[in-house]
């Protein structure tokens, strides 16, 4: 692992390897932060470890007995998740030489082993880069590089796709894999026979409060993934004000849901927040509305987290399956249009509580729950943070008009070495998450769309460029743009407009060859589920794409679905 020079005697960070904090925007270019607006995040000490917040804490106590996770052969108390994730932290300093500040790449899907790992990287005082299970080697290799990652913990299901990372980038230097309750039945999973040799006792690192916890990678109109960096004080802080004082988070809940761990969304909803408050959750790896109505009936669970287009689907469900177990629902990832909302309550008689966050400021900042939601408005904003609707220049907007959302609170962006997009993110110490609101009277905001070419997508964030990047990799393809197509089902699709380089190989055997293509380089959700064939793409005098005019216009669309 890296070691890089640590500074004697600096009381500010425990990261012997300062390639986070180094790579930290310049105090100009950040948000402001304030944290007197609500009292737990007021207490914050100077120095603290979120893994020990919420599972050391937890069990010292008293309730290590108490259930955590519940999944299929790996029903774990807090104390069993303790003794593992200690058990890996010691794997990662004794075998591997982790040392604090060394970034971590996690790859897998919603289970046991999975937060195990989260967990003990935190303990160890290494950061966390959680990668979705579905992203690909290409991708991997991406995120390894941009975050100088040199180790990687990886489900041993989805070893390919690792192990083609490490070919794409040399600095990935070490993989281990893990099952996915952790038992050992395969033996390729090292780490969990590592972890069963392993002491059983750990002493945790006492990190700083303001040091890098996790790195998460989130894409953009520029077409790479950028990392955006949270400390540990972020990940409490995120449970401290949505989660409890708008969620209202008890011990009694059962938590389930579909989003991943690696998307800060998942994280929250179903790891801290249900950790924070000596409470569990039922993992599914694969969600589906089967498998959510299946985790629900099965360990009746109370809080159900999801987007508006699972929502849209568990609706067919409804009275085939029972849900009376279900006190609290919500959505995130994408707007929640009013007729989900109201379909929803009719058939369950709960109310969906709608939220807007980002990856960049880590989870919900504008929301509202029970008698304060007002039907169509994503809410207000949370305890803890402003928000306010301004013109293009940072100036306030009057209620009623329209203007770009701008917050600020205790959790801000902090991009990883990316000074040029902080910039757009972040100005006047105001974040800018890129979304055109209106605020009502009554401080309500109401969603009116996207300020840039993101594509959101069934809840995926899926940018065009990226796409535009692989399918200028194909040998037929001439030219290419790819824009946001509106869908009934996912509410917005993928559009490809291609160029060939011979007009006369079009069709839908082109189609189907193009669309595989990308499935087989990036995360297969992000494919273009629509590609027209065009003679040439828009384009200003200064030779500028004019998206807006693709857009608007249906030429010679094939889709194959």
């Amino acid at each position: 692992m890296t070691r890089n020079p640590f500074i004697p005697g600096d009381p500010k960070t425990a990261h012997v390897d300062t390639f986070a904090r180094d790579n930290l925007p310049p105090p100009e270019l950040q948000a402001t932060v304030d944290f007197s607006a609500v009292p737990e995040l007021a207490a914050y000490p100077n120095r603290m470890n979120a893994a020990v917040e919420l599972l050391d804490v937890q069990v010292a106590a008293g309730r290590g007995a108490r259930r955590v996770f519940h999944f299929p052969g790996a029903d774990w108390s807090y104390g069993q998740l303790k003794d593992r994730a200690d058990r890996i932290a010691r794997v990662l300093v004794d075998q591997f030489g982790l040392v604090p500040g060394n970034r971590v790449l996690l790859r897998g899907p919603n289970n046991p082993m999975m937060a195990a790992c989260w967990f003990a990287v935190l303990k160890a005082g290494g950061v966390c880069v959680a990668t979705m299970p579905l992203l690909r080697g290409r991708e991997l290799a991406y995120v390894a590089e941009r975050a100088h990652i040199e180790l990687a913990l990886c489900d041993v299901r989805f070893r390919d796709e690792m192990v083609d990372a490490r070919e794409r980038a040399p600095i990935l230097k070490r993989l281990s894999f893990f099952s996915n309750t952790g038992a050992g039945e395969d033996a390729a999973a090292d780490l969990d026979a590592a972890m069963a040799k392993a002491e059983p006792r750990f002493d945790n690192v006492d990190t700083a409060a303001d040091d890098v916890a996790l790195i998460a990678f989130t894409s953009g109109t520029t077409g790479r993934p950028k990392g955006a960096m949270h400390y540990h004080r972020d990940v409490l802080a995120m449970c401290d004000t949505f989660a409890r004082h708008v969620f209202d988070g008890s011990a009694d809940e059962i938590y389930t849901g579909s989003p991943p761990l690696a998307f800060t969304f998942g994280l929250g909803a179903l790891l801290c927040f249900p950790m924070r408050f000596g409470a569990s959750v039922a993992f599914v790896e694969r969600p589906s509305p089967e498998a959510l109505f299946d985790a629900i009936e099965t360990y009746r669970c109370t809080a159900l987290y999801t987007a508006p287009t699972m929502y849209r689907a568990l609706l067919d469900g409804i009275g085939y399956r029972d849900l009376s177990s279900l006190t609290k629902c919500v959505s995130a990832g994408e707007t929640l249009p009013l007729p989900t909302f109201e379909a929803w309550h009719r058939a369950t008689g709960l109310k969906i509580i709608d939220g807007l966050g980002s990856t960049e400021m880590i989870h919900i900042f504008v929301s509202a729950a029970g008698a304060n939601i007002r039907p169509g408005a994503t809410g207000k904003a949370i305890p803890g943070y402003e928000a306010r609707i301004v013109d293009d220049e940072g100036n306030p907007r009057p209620p009623g008009e329209l203007g770009n959302l701008a917050v600020r609170g205790p959790t801000a962006c902090k991009y990883l070495d990316n000074a040029e997009r902080q910039q757009v993110y972040v100005k006047d110490g105001w974040n800018l998450p890129g979304d055109i609101y209106k605020a009502d009277e009554d401080g309500y905001f109401w969603y009116q769309a996207r300020a840039d070419d993101m594509i959101i997508s069934a809840g995926y964030n899926i940018s065009g460029p990226e796409v535009e990047d692989v399918l200028l990799d194909h040998p037929k393809v001439k030219e290419c743009a790819v824009v946001a197509a509106p869908d009934p089902e996912r509410g917005q699709i993928v559009k490809a407009f291609v160029v060939l380089r011979d007009p006369r190989q079009d069709g839908p055997e082109a189609v189907k060859e193009l669309q595989d293509f990308v499935k087989g380089e990036i995360a297969p959700y992000k494919y273009p589920r629509q590609i027209a064939f065009v003679d040439a793409l828009p384009r200003t005098e200064t030779g500028k794409l004019q998206r807006f005019r693709l857009r608007a216009s249906e030429p010679n669309t094939q889709s194959l679905e």
